[in-house]
Parts: C-alpha cells; structure tokens; sequence
C-alpha cells in the first residue's frame, strides 16, 4: 500500500499519539481552595455547525454544546455518572414497568419569562421525543401518552415495560425539553427556534452569526443558587483545525472538544502548562468509526460484498500506525466500556484478508474489468482528523480490491442531510457514540422505520425483522441478565448481517484552559450545562 498518499506521516502520528497518551493518563492537576470567580467570557471551538441547537429533535455532541447550556434536560447524570435531577426532582415506575411518573421542580421559568410545567414535558416527549429525536423515537417507541394531572406531575404510559434504570441512563442525552408555547404551531422541524433556542438553562441565547460564532449569555432568574459564574459563552466557528490551536495558543480560545484538533496539535499543547490535554469528561461518550453501507446500491445489498469490503481494510495496521495510544479493535456495535453489556469479541469478525475480499467480489459476480470492478461515492463526515484519514485509508484499501473510492466532503449540515435525509451516498462514515445503555443510542442504527432525515439512524434501506424484535425485547426487557443476553444476541445479528461496520473504538481526547475549574466534572460535561464552570484570573 502506498501510504505516501495519506494526510499526515504515519511516523508522526505515534509520536504525537503516544505524547498525547503520556498527558492524559496524569491526573488533573490539583489546585488549592478556591473561592469560585464570577464573571468572564468562555470562549468555545466549534468545529462543524450541524444548522441545529436544538437538543429535543437532534441528540448531538455537536448540538449538545450549545443547546445543552440553554435548553435542560429532565436527568442528568453526577460526578460518579448517576443519575440526578435536573428539571425533574425524583421519579417513581411501577412495578410492571409500563407507567413512570416525574415530579417536577416548582418556580422554574423559560427564557421569556413564561412557566414551566408538565405540559411542556408531555409536549415534547409526545411531538419531539417519539416523532423525530433521532435516538429518541426507538426508545419512545411504546410509549403511548403523558399525563399531567397538575403542573408539577408528568405520567409517562408505556404499552410495553420501560426499564427505569433504562430511562435514567438515556435522559441525560434524551430527555431535553422544549417550550410547548413556541412549537405547537406549524411544522417542529422548521421552527426558528430550533436556531435560536429558548430554555430554562444558565444561559440565554443571544445572537447565531452562521460560519462565525454563536453567543448566549448569563441567565440571571437560573434557578439554581449563585449560578451561573460567567457572564458569557462564544461558540467561534474555527473549521481549520490548526487555526483552532492557534487561538487557543494565543488566547483567544478556552475549549476545544470531541477530538476537535490535530494530533499533532494536541501532543504539543499536552506539554504546555497553560492546558489540560485529556480524556475525562468523556467517559460517556465512547466512539467507534463506522462504515455505513446504502443498500439502495445493488452492490452494497449484496452481503459479500460488504463482507469483501471489511476484509479488504487492515484495521490493526491503521490502528498501530496512525491512531497509536487512542484506540483498539471494535469488535460490534457495542463497545467495551460498556462493562453491563459488552458481550464480548467472539461474535463474526471480519479480519483483513485481502485474498478472501477479492474472492468474495468475485463469487458475487463483480469481476475486474481493466482493474476496476465498480465505484462507490464515500462521504466521510467533517468530525475529527481520525474520520478524514479514515476515509483515505478506506479509498486505498478498497482500490487494491477492484473498487473505486471517490470521497466526497461536505460541511456538517451537509454531510447529515445527504446521508440522512437525501440518502445521496454509497459509503459514510463517522462515529458512533455509545450513550451509556445500547437502546439509547446504538440500536437506532438498526431498527427499521425510523424517520426519515433522523441523523444517526438507519437509513441505509435495510430491514431485518429478526434484528427488529431483538431490540424491541431487549428495550423492554427489566431482568438485567436477560437484557445482556439479548444484547449479545443482537450484536451477533447486526455482526453477520452488517448493514455498518464498527471497527475502531475511541474515546474522545479535548483540551482546555488551566484557567478553567469545576470542567470536565461528569462523564458528558462537554454536553452539560456547565452551571458551575468559572475562570480564574
């Protein structure tokens, strides 16, 4: 393989990954009792615009950072990653599982001055949640009403058990509410509000300059006690990953999230005391690379295919030689944090054999003519410098089986509408980001009938009916042995039939500021609301 032609010395990569490595596993530095500092501006990277801010219908990191400082969730979770209170005070579930009820706070206003109550609850959860989030509508699947017997009750009724322990670990991520008052007019989806949100949060949105910067300011009626510390947050939209490191070199940046700078960039600023270089704050957030397969592609439909194409890929040579420190084998959609329900790598596995790819192209009738056999359109999503070499390394893979690779790079907006709404693609690929339970987050990527344009659901054009009823059994299943089970059994379904292939695990590596305290205190605090975050002089 010619690696010349990838982005960046593969030599280079190690070093720089092991440097990284060598700062994040150190502790955080310790600092002596502070008195917390009022006042400042927080000045954040923002990599990719998605064109949304609004975490109710886009479960998103990249929606997260902004709209979760605005917008509140019901649940969120604690510094040991339990889950606690937010606009929700406790809950109860019955013990057939089916009804879970929320006591709400009291005093609680949205941004304009209105209440909150538990219409807003039963609002979003019936119109956001079930219908268009796009995690969110195979979790609400059975969900079939929410009561509000007064402003401060909401009574989820499901038709089929709902774990609580289930529900507790995904509202972090999907359970963000919005204001019934601004949406029960028109169409959700186009709703101005969505880009110019209106929550309960610490902060309140000022102004969204596209290309440039998103700007929210401190919400001095926030509910909670002396919070929030700043007086501002600056989103600054920085696409140059290596401008990005300047400003933060110089000043001008506090933040840089989700992996969003070089590695080279992240090994050098490790070594800098005016940072922190590290992984915690992620825990939550474990990723692995994707191939997304369109079945809409004769040639993509057929599973010999899409098995040659994972033979033909020497994961383990690109893992050892330009990720280093910062990933390992995936072995399924699943992934090893999860110490609850990773099953365990003996499920079907797709090693790099060459000879077998070619074989396997060959017995599905697709043979070489002149070299090639067919071309596929690659659209890699603009994520991380991981996603971007990735892709390259896809392109140089699947040409030394007969397969012509063109890529096709797109803005954040874009690539999410012509994968998820437009389905304008043969190959994508991206991250998957595991949210702390596999009915959360993964296995949307599997289940039929999603909606369609829902970023990070299947929309590949597959349906296994088999894979469906493993899901929607574990999703409602509340004997946690037999949940693992059924877990392991899915992940052997999706693994043999492979409409997405998971191979690489990470988790995400940010920098910030030395200045910045109370950061990184959750396993999703790049996502939190960042009440209690302050700057020092």
């Amino acid at each position: 393989m010619d690696l010349s032609r990838l982005e960046i010395n593969r030599r280079t990569a190690l070093l720089t990954s092991a440097a990284i490595a060598a700062n994040v596993i150190n502790p955080m530095r310790a600092f002596a009792q502070e008195t917390p500092r009022k006042g400042g501006v927080f000045n954040v990277h923002y990599g990719a615009e998605q064109r949304q801010l609004n975490p109710s219908i886009q479960a998103s990191t990249g929606v997260y950072i902004i709209g979760g400082k605005i917008q509140e969730n019901l649940v969120d979770l604690d510094a040991q990653g339990q889950p606690v209170g937010v606009l929700a005070e406790s809950w109860e579930a019955t013990p057939d599982g089916k009804t879970v009820t929320f006591k709400l706070r009291k005093g609680i206003t949205w941004h304009d001055g209105k209440p909150f109550t538990s219409e807003d609850v039963a609002f979003t959860a019936m119109n956001m949640w079930k219908k268009i989030l796009n995690y969110g509508s195979t979790l609400q699947l059975f969900l079939t009403s929410v009561d509000t017997p007064d402003p401060q009750t909401a009574i989820f009724r499901y038709e089929r058990p709902m774990p609580l322990n289930l529900l507790l670990r995904a509202l972090p991520d999907l359970g963000y509410v919005s204001a019934k008052h601004l949406y029960e007019s028109g169409d959700i989806r186009k709703n101005p509000t969505n880009l110019a949100p209106v929550g309960t949060g610490p902060f309140k949105f000022v102004k969204y300059e596209r290309g440039q910067y998103i700007i929210a300011d401190r919400n001095p009626d926030y509910w909670r006690p002396n919070a929030p510390y700043l007086d501002r947050i600056v989103w600054k939209v920085i696409t140059d990953r290596a401008a990005a490191a300047a400003q933060m070199e110089a000043g001008e940046l506090h933040y840089s999230p989700f992996s969003g700078l070089t590695i080279s960039d992240m090994a050098r600023l490790g070594k800098d005391k005016r940072f922190i270089v590290q992984t915690k704050g992620n825990e939550g957030n474990a990723r692995t690379n994707t191939i997304e397969f369109n079945f809409r592609r004769k040639e993509l439909s057929d599973i010999r295919v899409r098995r040659a194409i994972a033979h033909a890929i020497n994961v383990p040579f690109f893992i050892e030689n330009f990720l280093g420190d910062f990933a390992k084998l995936g072995t399924g959609p699943i992934p090893s944090t999860s110490t609850d329900f990773y099953p365990g790598p003996n499920t079907p596995q797709y090693p790099y054999d060459k000879a077998k790819a070619i074989a396997l192209l060959d017995e599905a009738g697709f043979k070489a003519s002149g070299g090639n056999r067919f071309a596929l359109k690659l659209l890699p999503a603009p994520w991380g410098e991981d996603i971007s070499l990735w892709s390259t390394f896809i392109q140089q893979s699947l040409g030394e089986v007969g397969i012509q690779v063109d890529i096709v790079r797109n803005d954040g907006g874009g690539f999410l509408k012509q994968v998820y709404d437009d389905h304008a693609f043969d190959l994508a690929t991206g991250w998957h980001q595991y949210r702390n339970d596999p009915a959360v987050s993964t296995t949307v990527w599997y289940r039929s009938g999603q909606p369609k344009g829902a970023p990070w659901t299947n929309q590949w054009g597959w349906e296994d009916k088999t894979v469906d009823a493993t899901i929607d059994n574990a999703a409602t299943e509340v004997d946690p042995v037999k949940r693992k089970a059924l877990y392991a059994e899915f992940v052997k379904e999706v693994n043999t039939e492979l409409p997405v292939w998971m191979p690489i695990e990470q988790i995400f590596v940010t920098v910030i500021t030395a200045k910045a305290r109370n950061h990184s205190n959750t396993p999703r605090w790049g996502s939190a609301s960042w009440h209690d975050l302050w700057l020092s002089a």
